[in-house]
C-alpha cells in the first residue's frame, strides 16, 4: 500500500505524458527514471540535458518525449518516486528501531543512530529536491507534504513509549524532540538554506549526548 500524500501522488500522476502499458514499456520508462535520479545524484543538480539521459538510460530521446513533454516533466516524476521511496524507508527503519527497544533509554539512542544513517544516505538526493522545491510550486506542495508525513511517523514512534513522558502533554513533547533531532541532523547533513560540513568524530559524540538531552527533556515532570 503506497503511502505518498495527495499532493505526491499528483505530482507522480501528471508527469508523464503518455504512461506505459506492457512489459518492455514500463522497463524503458523506469530506465529514463533511473538514470535521471543517477545524473541528479552525480552532478548535485539538475545540470544535464535529455540527451544525458538518453546516454545514460539506452533509451531514445524520441522514447523520451513520447513519454514526458519536457526535462521538467521527467524530474517530477524521479522527484515523486523518490518522495515515495523516502517514506517506506524511513517506515521501515522506525519498524526496526521499535521492534528493538523495551523502553525510552533503548529507543532514543538507537532511532538517532538510525535516523542519522537514513539521512546521510538520502540527502545528496534530499539537497536537490529541495533545490528545485524552492523555485518550483509543483514540488513544493509534495515537498512540505512528505515532511509533515515524516514528523508525523517519528512523533508516532516516540509516543509508543508515552507511559514514560512526563507531563500533561506528551504528543506536544514527543512532537518538540522530534523537532530538535531533526533540525540538528539536517544541520549536520546540509538539509537546510546552506550546505555544512560536519566533523564526523565531532557528530558522533554529539548523537550520544543529544540521545540523553531528549531522554532527560521527554521524562520531565513539566
Amino acid at each position: 500500500m503506497s503511502m505518498i500524500g495527495p499532493e505526491t501522488a499528483a505530482l507522480g500522476n501528471n508527469a508523464p505524458s503518455s504512461k506505459p502499458r506492457q512489459g518492455r514499456s514500463l522497463a524503458s520508462f523506469q530506465r529514463m527514471l533511473d538514470a535521471t535520479k543517477a545524473l541528479m545524484l552525480e552532478r548535485g543538480s539538475e545540470d544535464f540535458t535529455l540527451q544525458d539521459v538518453s546516454e545514460r538510460g539506452n533509451v531514445s530521446i524520441g522514447s523520451i518525449y513520447l513519454r514526458f513533454e519536457s526535462k521538467d516533466r521527467l524530474i517530477h516524476a524521479v522527484i515523486a518516486q523518490e518522495l515515495e521511496a523516502v517514506l517506506a524507508g524511513e517506515k521501515a527503519m522506525l519498524d526496526m528501531v521499535l521492534a528493538r527497544s523495551k523502553d525510552l533509554s533503548d529507543f532514543l539512542p538507537l532511532y538517532i543512530d538510525s535516523y542519522s544513517s537514513f539521512l546521510e544516505t538520502n540527502a545528496p538526493l534530499l539537497r536537490t529536491i529541495m533545490q528545485r522545491a524552492s523555485v518550483d510550486q509543483a514540488v513544493s506542495g509534495p515537498g512540505r507534504e512528505t515532511a509533515r508525513q515524516s514528523a508525523a511517523m517519528s512523533t508516532e514512534a516516540i509516543l509508543s513509549f508515552r507511559s514514560e513522558i512526563g507531563g500533561a502533554d506528551p504528543a506536544k513533547k514527543a512532537e518538540a524532540i522530534f523537532l530538535i533531532i531533526f533540525a540538528t541532523l539536517a544541520r549536520q547533513f546540509g538539509l537546510g538554506a546552506t550546505t555544512e560540513s560536519g566533523d564526523p568524530e565531532v557528530w558522533k559524540v554529539t548523537k550520544h549526548e543529544l540521545a540523553k538531552m531528549a531522554l532527560a527533556y521527554l521524562r520531565f515532570e513539566q
